[in-house]
């Protein structure tokens, strides 16, 4: 029997990885992430499979469906939303598995970052604009941030910034934000990237907290924060330069001191 802790990506349902597909289909039990994990993917599980909502479990419940799976010899689908990596609360449902040594496996999925930038259209790193793109939140309910971990601290370096679960303290995040990145510095809030419902909202630091408060949005909202959302004036990559020589393409002089 083994747990396999899936990421079911950020909304839309072909956005799964087909691994994940995969487990969701053979394992006779599901646990998923509420609202969060789309029906299509759900409606994908094993006729007679046993499949339950944790939104409404605490750490111990969710714990003792693992067990009983485990005791029954039943694989279990664990389906979380966007990636594991980040802010899934997976790291404590290890922390019993391993407890009660029980196995599990990690099936990696679309993050929600990713997603936004793909409705977005962007690049969120562009030569000699953006090399870094830090994935940060707020202090909130569930989690407070560590006292080294501050906004304004990732602010000064100029990366891109993608501040997740933060849209309800939006007027909080530009307040810290406009020294660094000035009030001219392009801002995007993707809210629920690739479901039917995604909305964009683009402005600058300037603009955006009036704009996301006219549209009524206070969650499910990722903000992206950057010069690179906007640059147009940036040079090429070296990557696909005819000078460039890397191992699987010489470079064009080669090419022409050989002939």
């Amino acid at each position: 029997m083994t747990v396999h802790f899936i990421g079911a990506g950020p909304g839309a349902p072909d956005l799964i990885t087909v691994r994940g597909q995969d487990l969701v289909r053979r394992c006779p039990v599901c646990l998923y992430a509420g609202s969060l994990v789309p029906r299509e993917i759900i409606a994908q599980c094993p006729p007679n499979a046993r499949i339950v909502d944790t939104a409404p479990l605490d750490l111990d419940a969710i714990t003792a469906e693992f067990v009983a799976a485990d005791q029954a010899g039943h694989d279990v689908a664990r389906l979380h939303s966007g990636d594991l990596s980040v802010w899934s609360a997976m790291g404590e449902q290890i922390r019993r598995l391993e407890a009660h040594r029980i196995a599990y496996t990690v099936t990696p999925g679309v993050p929600s970052f990713a997603a936004a930038a793909a409705a977005l259209g962007r690049e969120l790193t562009l030569p000699e604009v953006a090399q870094t793109v830090v994935l940060t939140r707020t202090s909130g309910r569930a989690s407070a941030m560590p006292p080294r971990e501050k906004l304004d601290a990732y602010a000064a370096t100029g990366a891109t910034l993608a501040i997740h679960l933060s849209v309800h303290v939006l007027d909080k995040v530009v307040g810290t934000l406009r020294p660094h990145y000035g009030d001219d510095c392009a801002v995007a809030v993707v809210v629920r990237a690739s479901w039917p419902e995604e909305q964009i909202i683009r402005g600058t630091l300037a603009t955006i907290a009036a704009d996301v408060a006219a549209a009524g949005i206070d969650r499910t909202a990722l903000i992206l924060v950057g010069p690179a959302l906007a640059a147009t004036e940036f040079r090429d990559s070296a990557l696909y330069d005819a000078g460039y020589d890397r191992r699987y393409r010489r470079a064009a002089q080669d090419d022409v001191a050989r002939d």
